[in-house]
């Protein structure tokens, strides 16, 4: 009988594996995964159904950290965050803008310092600021706030206007002529002709159409022509109409 062969404790798993080189390949990847681990504030944890975000919004808010923190990317695109998220464009860019709407999320430009171009991130001072009222609170959101904001995400009847309606029509309005899902920075130049200029939704519709006849179909253009109507003192469509025949009279 020949010499007992030790027990080594390894079994092998074929073309050459064993438990214990599996067991190191698994120590490895988790010592690395906590090397590359994302900062995520407990307090997120903690508040984020309180402040009404949805689980998705929540993860949204994460994965733009991850990108922040371990890519050095402030501002992933539309393509990369369906990617992370597993969603289509069209629930990003909702997401996305509900977000920016309730100041949670918000675009900056800013001077890159290596390149000296012209930049856009994504920065959470407003997430982290309302956590901190949400916490000195003591968890309790004001009045106005949960009525924006309830647990299940949505946004209530009550709370609906016929202003918010419009913006929905006219952010579904250049969706549809652009034809992909808007940018965030794209929702937030719509956003500041509705809110900051007050331009009506019909006014920056006709204005959208203008475009699309001079086959000018660019934000930049589009704002041109409000900005040479206000400063023509038009107001509605039909004084954009007549002003726009000026120039085209044959239209």
């Amino acid at each position: 009988m020949g010499a007992e062969i030790p027990d080594t404790g390894t079994v092998p798993l074929g073309e050459g594996e064993t438990v214990n080189e599996r067991e190191l390949l698994a120590r490895g990847w988790a010592e690395a995964l906590q090397d590359g681990a994302v900062s995520v504030p407990y307090a997120l944890l903690r508040t984020y159904r309180t402040l009404g975000l949805s689980d998705t919004e929540a993860m949204l808010l994460i994965q733009l950290m991850a990108f922040r923190q371990l890519e050095q990317n402030e501002f992933p695109t539309t393509e990369q965050l369906c990617e992370r998220l597993g969603a289509t464009p069209a629930a990003i860019g909702e997401a996305l803008q509900r977000l920016i709407k309730l100041g949670l999320l918000g675009i900056d430009e800013y001077t890159d310092p290596g390149t000296g171009v012209l930049a856009e991130r994504f920065t959470l001072t407003g997430l982290f600021n309302r956590i901190g009222e949400l916490l000195a609170s003591g968890g309790r959101l004001r009045a106005a706030d949960s009525a924006k904001t309830p647990p299940d995400g949505s946004v209530p009847p009550a709370v609906r206007t016929p202003a918010d309606e419009g913006a929905g029509r006219v952010f579904r309005a250049f969706e549809q002529e652009f034809g992909r899902p808007l940018t965030p920075m794209e929702c937030e130049t719509i956003e500041a002709w509705l809110d900051q200029d007050g331009y009506p939704e019909e006014l920056v519709l006709f204005a959208l159409k203008e475009a699309v006849f001079a086959g000018k179909l660019h934000f930049r253009y589009i704002d041109r022509i409000l900005l040479e109507w206000s400063r023509n003192r038009v107001t509605s469509v039909e004084e954009a109409r007549s002003h726009v025949q000026k120039f085209r009279p044959g239209r």
